[in-house]
């Protein structure tokens, strides 16, 4: 079962956000961070898939302080659309709006909450894990994390990564890791946007291998 919310920022802002509901008691909650492409169909698809597992799963628009509703394909006209809203989103703002719905999952469930993202989401999973105080976070291919290295989770992290992913480089991924042993960080002989099956660069054997760990840690620090 899904519903659709709507949230408001310590700064006011209201957002709306897509929530996914396990159909027993949720064990734990987790907000579904997405990337530049909107809550599309695939970022539901994940929050489906994570409240099948027992989870609560909270996805926020983090583009409604831009536009309302905005649901992209990865490709074409829509690829290029989600650059230019991508380039006009403050990612302060952004943490403020993944703040709002880690609220929620947490008043709404009354249980520890996790933080999931993916491509731009897995910066804001790992700014979550500094400033937020999730009890997990999970980064898929978050190519700003490099930016804010010197940030320390206080919460337990899981990185994923792409072995050819032409938009991080390695070396900014080896800095995170000297910067942060205690990290884990998975690679995969796999692209940027390899969880992701409406993506051409989608890797069905890395996805499951990543989704498999994911699973096991948010179990491991949520329930």
């Amino acid at each position: 079962m899904s519903e659709y919310v709507k949230l408001r920022a310590l700064d006011g802002h209201e957002l709306s956000a897509y929530v996914a509901l396990p159909v027993t008691e949720p064990a734990a909650a987790l907000v579904v961070i997405q990337e530049i492409f909107g809550v599309n169909a695939h970022i539901r698809s994940v929050a489906d898939g994570y409240a099948k597992d027992g989870f609560l799963a909270v996805a926020p628009a983090l583009f409604d302080r831009i536009q309302h509703g905005v649901e992209l394909g990865y490709e074409g006209a829509d690829l290029q659309t989600a650059m230019s809203l991508a380039s006009k989103l403050n990612i302060e703002n952004a943490v403020k709006d993944v703040q709002a719905a880690m609220e929620y999952a947490a008043n709404a469930t009354g249980k520890n909450v996790g933080a999931v993202g993916y491509c731009f989401g897995g910066s804001l999973a790992w700014l979550a894990a500094t400033r937020l105080h999730p009890k997990a976070a999970v980064g898929y291919y978050g190519g700003q994390i490099g930016k804010y290295v010197t940030e320390k989770p206080v919460v337990p992290v899981m990185l994923h990564f792409g072995r050819q992913d032409a938009h991080i480089p390695a070396e900014v991924v080896e800095k995170v890791h000297q910067a942060h042993p205690e990290v884990e960080i998975y690679w995969y002989d796999a692209g940027h946007g390899f969880n992701c099956d409406a993506r051409q660069s989608y890797n069905a054997a890395a996805a499951r291998e990543a989704r498999g760990r994911s699973l096991a840690f948010l179990k491991t620090h949520l329930v």
